[in-house]
């Protein structure tokens, strides 16, 4: 009934997605198989895409050639730059996107993807054979075979959905949960736990009293994610902020005797970092009020998605409370919050290309690891489908280091330290983050994705161009020099230093109160250069100017920590054999079995000295 596939796989949410395209497009015959064909891509939680970290991991996905960037613009409603008042380490793009758009782009371009072959159906098990998953059953008892499989379950395996005391099985609302792969993974000698997530109400904005609530347009002048030519936004939807009270939370600790997270029932930790709304009033109880972002769910539909407000609380209880939320007063609700617990398998049981160390040529991707977020998921996906693809056509892993991108520190850190609660990407996670910025992503990544396969020879070229119109605007700011009677009294209209000698005016571009806008006005020679320059290069090269020591210091950090990465460790080093080793980190290394001292260097547990030890053995 079926050939033999590359790659299988499983599940077609944001991780499965991007795995099924970029395996396809490296070459590979692709099989994903979903539960139901119409919910591809589905945005389960808020329709948003982005924002602090997350952003600059859609801006890697997509100059490494993935999809995700372009389908968030394709469908995006609004458009913020968050962070614009903390240095350009801190911007982060993000996106609110109509929820049914974004799905029915994501399937319409996996459909046009060659290579790409779809079921519809539940996988129950995996086919394995000589320590090697060969391919996958299904609940009707079909096998497909494949040489490779990624396995991106999201929410669904052995899921269970909580509405205050009602419990029923579920990967999601109206979804059913997926069962046999945790058993049987198990069986094989994996670990499993279990995790918790949630999701607010959906309410109808028809009922909503906007005029009371704090409107968030979107920028003046709205960007876009994708380094191609996706088109920005002309018009846009605006959100809207409002904020519990002390009415609200009295009515929500009513419920607190029958809610899931207080009684015991829900065994899975959640998000730290998104509680539930009792969550946060029984953690933050000093707190008055806590802030609600009112987000419509696309250009067309009246469903609102009401952030903040996430609760597994009774259905009539949540009501009750929401109705006590100023524009809510007379809200009409399509369907309660609902806290959903599910298996996940501790990722230290991977590979650094997400491939499992038990099993050959099987991949996880996604919230299976024990992440949360669309964009963690989604470039787990990439680097999965990547690797499957590598691995069956004997090609070199692939590995992005932590100071290449985020996405290199979101896999080192899941392999290394492991999570016992769902992970989120922050840019404190990140040493080098002054690098790993969301403008310079296609600097950093394009020409690794067109090595790849996956990002065009017109990409990589419009890359080039901008890394050359950028150092030659930065050298001619260089060559460019201004007398004092030209610039002295514009100086001291805006508060900053007067000169005394003519001066480069790229020394101007060093000071923190100058922008570059101001900066390209003090001569007529730098308003020639620049008139034809795009707002992206004068940004690039004020900030390379601007943090050009700290960006320095950074790379030379990096470099240091390369050399690292750069020493060995052979497979079958005997760390139990080492006295002078801690017994931490004796077990934590036998069970990672770093690939060189660099990742050894991050394993929870293992400190300083512990390396050192290793230097002196492996000198040896």
């Amino acid at each position: 009934m079926f050939p033999q596939y590359d790659v299988i796989v499983v599940g077609a949410g944001h991780a499965g997605c991007e795995a099924a395209a970029a395996a396809a497009n490296m070459g590979s015959k692709v099989m994903l198989v979903t539960m139901n064909m119409n919910t591809i891509a589905q945005m389960s939680c808020n329709p948003a895409m982005g924002g602090v970290a997350k952003g600059q991991i859609v801006r890697e996905i997509d100059a490494l050639g993935g999809y995700s960037g372009i389908i968030s613009d394709k469908s995006m409603i609004q458009f913020r730059m968050l962070n614009k008042s903390k240095g350009p380490a801190m911007w982060s793009p993000r996106t609110q996107n109509d929820r049914m758009r974004f799905a029915e782009e994501w399937r319409l371009a996996l459909e046009k993807t060659p290579n790409v072959d779809f079921w519809q159906e539940m996988v129950s098990g995996l086919v394995i054979k000589n320590n090697r998953v060969v391919g996958v059953k299904t609940s009707m008892g079909i096998e497909i075979m494949g040489k490779s499989v990624v396995l991106t379950n999201g929410t669904f395996l052995n899921g269970i959905i909580h509405i205050g005391e009602k419990r029923f099985g579920g990967g999601r609302t109206g979804e059913k949960a997926a069962t046999g792969i945790t058993e049987q993974l198990v069986e094989l000698g994996f670990e499993a736990g279990r995790m918790k997530t949630g999701t607010p109400p959906r309410v109808d904005g028809r009922s909503l009293n906007w005029k009371v609530m704090e409107e968030q347009p979107g920028d003046e002048i709205p960007g876009k994610f994708s380094f191609t030519d996706t088109k920005p936004l002309a018009n846009q939807r605006p959100c809207h902020i409002t904020y519990t009270n002390a009415d609200v939370h009295e009515i929500l600790k009513t419920g607190f005797e029958k809610s899931p997270m207080f009684t015991g029932r829900i065994k899975g930790l959640g998000p730290r970092y998104c509680p539930s709304i009792e969550d946060k009033i029984n953690r933050f109880a000093e707190r008055e009020r806590h802030q609600i972002f009112v987000e419509p769910e696309g250009w067309d539909t009246v469903e609102i998605y009401v952030n903040g407000f996430s609760t597994s609380l009774p259905e009539d209880v949540q009501y009750k409370a929401i109705t006590k939320i100023p524009g809510f007063e007379n809200v009409k609700m399509f369907r309660p919050g609902y806290a959903i617990e599910y298996d996940y398998f501790p990722p230290t049981q991977l590979e650094s290309t997400l491939e499992t160390k038990l099993i050959d040529n099987l991949y996880f991707a996604g919230q299976i690891n024990g992440t949360t977020g669309y964009e963690e998921a989604a470039s787990q996906g990439l680097m999965a489908g990547i690797n499957a693809h590598n691995k069956v056509h004997e090609k070199d892993p692939f590995i992005l280091g932590r100071s290449e991108a985020y996405i290199g520190v979101l896999i080192d850190d899941l392999i290394n330290k492991g999570t016992d609660e769902p992970y989120r990407m922050f840019t404190s996670r990140a040493e080098f983050r002054i690098l790993l910025r969301q403008d310079n992503a296609d600097v950093r990544l394009t020409a690794i994705g067109h090595e790849l396969g996956l990002a065009s020879q017109d990409r990589l070229d419009k890359v080039n161009q901008k890394i050359d119109e950028t150092n030659h605007l930065i050298k001619q700011l260089g060559k460019i020099k201004v007398k004092p009677e030209e610039i002295n009294g514009k100086l001291s209209e805006i508060n900053s230093a007067t000169i005394k000698e003519k001066t480069p005016l790229i020394n101007f571009l060093r000071r923190p109160e100058l922008d570059i806008q101001e900066i390209v006005t003090f001569h007529s020679d730098a308003i020639k250069i620049t008139k034809d320059l795009s707002p992206e290069i004068l940004e690039q090269a004020s900030i390379l100017v601007k943090y050009e020591t700290y960006i320095e210091k950074e790379k030379s950090l990096a470099d240091q920590m390369g050399n690292l990465d750069n020493k060995k460790i052979p497979d079958d080093f005997n760390y139990r054999g080492i006295p002078a080793l801690s017994a931490e980190a004796k077990e934590k290394l036998s069970n990672i079995k770093p690939t060189n001292l660099g990742q050894a260097s991050r394993i929870s547990g293992v400190n300083p000295a512990d390396i050192s030890v290793l230097m002196v053995y492996m000198a040896r």
